[in-house]
């Protein structure tokens, strides 16, 4: 047991400080993240409503969600509020443009039944919990492994973050309190098992060493987004004045 342990410990530093600038850099509140998660959650309320199971596969493919949580779990390794503060607000913003647009693709496109893709997503079953614990423990540990990258697909199905949150923004725009209490239930589920899986393995491979990649790093992408917010405005102050000259 002592050299199951140690083998956490043991992972290259400059492995364990990719984990931490990974984590970092994917759980960024920027455009493009917010942008794949709205992209999945919107495949996975169309998969759910035409009841097609391989639509839903494929909605999880594409959903970053997976990073602010484990960024949630290395800020509480870290004991750092600024790196939990940062991938909490990420989540929240993600759950949040989320729910909504699953209640706008359930309104237009909803016929007010509940399919069999939803029905198996309202039961939170303790056995979802554990499975959500060991897709947490493999993805974590699999971060710092850059030759096992390839498994992460397989791993974000594994653990299906997306699918309930489109069943329990379904719910809402049904009021069906069923399905709502339900999916809620088994999102949480999900939450929870990789939240405690990772923060175990983040802890076995002492991440908490890593404070300074974590600060550097957010002050990189925080530079980043910003000199990406000016080319925005600078396209925008551009095509404003083309169309004044245009009207002139």
């Amino acid at each position: 047991m002592p050299s199951f342990f140690a083998r956490f410990r043991a992972i290259e530093e400059k492995d364990k400080a990719a984990v931490v600038r990974k984590l970092m850099q994917s759980s960024t509140p920027n455009f493009d993240f917010f942008y794949l998660i709205g992209l999945s959650v919107l495949m996975a309320t169309l998969g759910l409503l035409a009841d097609s199971p391989s639509v839903v596969i494929g909605s999880m493919l594409i959903a970053p969600i997976l990073y602010p949580i484990l960024g949630i779990a290395l800020g509480l390794v870290m004991s750092n509020a600024k790196v939990l503060r940062r991938s909490t607000v990420t989540l929240t913003k993600s759950v949040t443009i989320g729910l909504v647009l699953a209640i706008l693709a359930t309104l237009l496109f909803g016929d007010g039944f509940v399919t069999n893709q939803m029905l198996i997503r309202l039961d939170p079953s303790p056995i979802y919990f554990f499975v959500a614990f060991i897709a947490g423990a493999a993805v974590s540990f699999a971060l710092a492994q850059p030759e096992w990258s390839e498994t992460l697909p397989g791993i974000a199905i594994s653990v299906a973050l997306i699918p309930p949150l489109a069943v329990l923004g379904a719910g809402i725009a049904m009021f069906d309190m069923t399905v709502i209490a339900g999916s809620f239930n088994m999102l949480l589920l999900n939450f929870l098992g990789i939240l405690l899986a990772a923060m175990i393995t983040f802890s076995l491979m002492n991440l908490h060493e890593k404070q300074n990649i974590a600060q550097s790093t957010i002050q990189k992408e925080e530079e980043k987004r910003q000199k990406e917010e000016e080319a925005i405005a600078a396209v925008m102050e551009e095509h404003a004045h083309h169309s004044s000259n245009s009207q002139a």
